[in-house]
């Protein structure tokens, strides 16, 4: 087997970079604090904005230079929670692909849903419609006002369809909504042959299988997108992990979910060197 040597070259082959938004790329000041991160209040800059367009989220300085050079580098692909309005809210430059709604919708570079990214969706939602109400209806009987939910619904080929069911606690207790997590699928006959459940933070998300970053992601992967150019992508929860890992590169924060994670699966080892 023969090789050449690198060679520095001109023609340079921009990278796919498939970035999660929220905690990864900003986050609110309550994290900026909560994460102590380090930043001046005089640096941030302000990514994404309310309902009432308020400055909600922000980029650290450092944060800030990151995506500046992801734009100016890549062609960066947003993979994200966030819904057609929700991305709306963000006031970054977006020109490419846009994976939304935990994978639901795919979006291309026109802003349009991608046709048959939305034909396959339909079929995989319309069957599970009734399960999804029932979800709702037994979410409300456990709910003793100390829960709010919401279900996600959009237009399918013209078909109005609930997506997935999100849950948030209103004093953002984690332990409750990690609880209620441990319970639903018990008391659900076969919960895990149609949905899985996502929990990060205050967002609990119960969501189909067929609805998953993963999914979108690799549907691009290998219908759109150049194979020859290489991917990259950051993200900071566990249910990022599986895009992540059909990259040929991945990284994550460190802070959030994923590197709490990791780095309590290291822990251990690192206290056991002498």
């Amino acid at each position: 087997m023969s090789a050449s040597f690198f060679s520095p070259s001109s023609n340079v082959i921009l990278p796919y970079a498939f970035m999660d938004l929220d905690d990864t790329l900003f986050q609110t000041k309550r994290k900026i604090n909560a994460w102590q991160m380090a930043t001046d209040e005089n640096t941030l800059v302000c990514a994404a904005v309310n309902k009432q367009k308020e400055p909600l989220s922000f980029m650290s300085a450092r944060q800030n230079a990151f995506v500046n050079w992801l734009f100016a580098s890549t062609e960066l692909i947003a993979v994200t929670a966030r819904d057609k309005d929700e991305i709306r809210r963000v006031k970054l430059p977006f020109a490419s692909w846009q994976v939304l709604t935990h994978g639901a919708l795919i979006m291309t570079s026109e802003g349009a849903p991608l046709k048959i990214w939305q034909e396959k969706m339909q079929l995989a939602l319309t069957p599970l419609q009734d399960k999804l109400n029932s979800l709702t209806d037994l979410i409300q009987q456990l709910n003793n006002d100390e829960l709010t939910f919401t279900p996600h619904i959009d237009h399918f080929c013209d078909e109005e369809l609930m997506i997935y069911l999100a849950i948030k606690h209103p004093q953002k207790d984690h332990d409750a909504l990690a609880t209620l997590a441990k319970k639903l699928p018990l008391l659900i006959p076969d919960f895990a042959d149609d949905f899985y459940i996502h929990v990060n933070a205050n967002n609990l998300a119960i969501l189909p299988n067929a609805i998953h970053k993963k999914n979108a992601v690799s549907f691009l992967l290998e219908t759109y997108l150049d194979p020859n150019r290489p991917s990259f992508g950051f993200g900071d929860s566990l249910a990022d992990l599986p895009f992540l890992q059909g990259l040929d590169w991945y990284g994550m924060p460190a802070r959030g979910q994923l590197h709490d994670h990791l780095n309590a699966s290291i822990q251990p080892k690192r206290n056991n060197i002498k």
